[in-house]
């Protein structure tokens, strides 16, 4: 794969610094720029050689011929409609949010070589503090082509992502809604709504298993009520065929019939096992 001039990382948070971090340290851009809200943040991915250079304003961009919208959802959509004016026109443009319709649907219709893409990495930790090296070795990377998307275009977003570790597939945005809907949104949603549904006085006594099942109820709420609201339909979908497996539970607890019982609890274990 032939290096980029110049990559620009739109938001150096654990996503986009990672990315910023391993690009350096493949030499896959001869030069890494980074634009964030917050200056402290630029001065410290500065610091740590994240990137090369930053700013605070979207102008630092100009020159990139790769940019990486690495932000928030609703933040990936908005940023990109004020770097219409600022991105070259040949410059491929890819994005790392965790909906894809809602950003496809906006951001093809500005940039002519825009890709939409979904590492399928990260963790609940959010913030520069976090970037690490190698965040997408071994790692999956969904890309979401649609028949407006430059064939060109497809082929250096998938050949970046391979060259960061990753294994790149394609799903359309729907689909990958769809999936993610299931695989991420939902558990996602369980967490947060069961760490609620334990009472604060009893947190103390709970066990590890509490500890590891609401693990991801840390995660950003401002970011997780985009994802959420940019996916309503899927996720509604996937709370409902939950609420009905709940009901399922709840109807064999009820009736006291122990081998059902087993037999749904070693349903979902057989299922668990596949999990890699």
């Amino acid at each position: 794969m032939k290096a980029f001039q110049t990559v620009g990382i739109v938001g150096v948070g654990l996503i986009g610094g990672s990315i910023a971090l391993d690009i350096k340290r493949r030499k896959l851009a001869q030069r890494v720029v980074g634009y964030s809200r917050h200056s402290k943040n630029i001065t410290f991915a500065k610091k740590r050689g994240i990137i090369d250079a930053g700013s605070t304003d979207l102008s630092v961009l100009s020159r990139a011929d790769c940019v990486i919208l690495a932000a928030p959802v609703k933040a990936i959509i908005s940023l990109g409609k004020k770097l219409a004016s600022v991105v070259r026109k040949d410059a491929l443009v890819i994005d790392v949010g965790s909906t894809k319709q809602e950003i496809v649907r906006s951001l093809e219709k500005i940039f002519p070589s825009f890709v939409g893409c979904h590492p399928l990495a990260g963790s609940e930790k959010r913030g520069i503090d976090n970037v690490r090296a190698g965040l997408f070795e071994k790692s999956l990377c969904v890309l979401t082509p649609t028949p407006k998307t430059d064939d060109e275009a497809l082929a250096q977003a998938m050949r970046l992502w391979n060259r960061l570790g990753a294994t790149a597939i394609c799903l359309t945005p729907l689909e990958h809604d769809i999936v993610l809907s299931l695989t991420s949104h939902l558990p996602h949603a369980l967490a947060f709504s069961l760490i609620r549904s334990v009472p604060r006085e009893y947190l103390e006594l709970s066990a590890g298993s509490l500890r590891d099942t609401t693990r991801i109820a840390a995660s950003d709420p401002e970011v997780w009520a985009d994802i959420f609201m940019s996916n309503n339909d899927a996720l509604i979908d996937a709370l409902t065929e939950f609420e009905k497996n709940i009901a399922v539970l709840k109807r064999l607890v009820r009736s006291q019939n122990r081998n059902k019982l087993v037999a749904f609890l070693s349903e979902a274990k057989q299922k668990r096992t596949l999990l890699v």
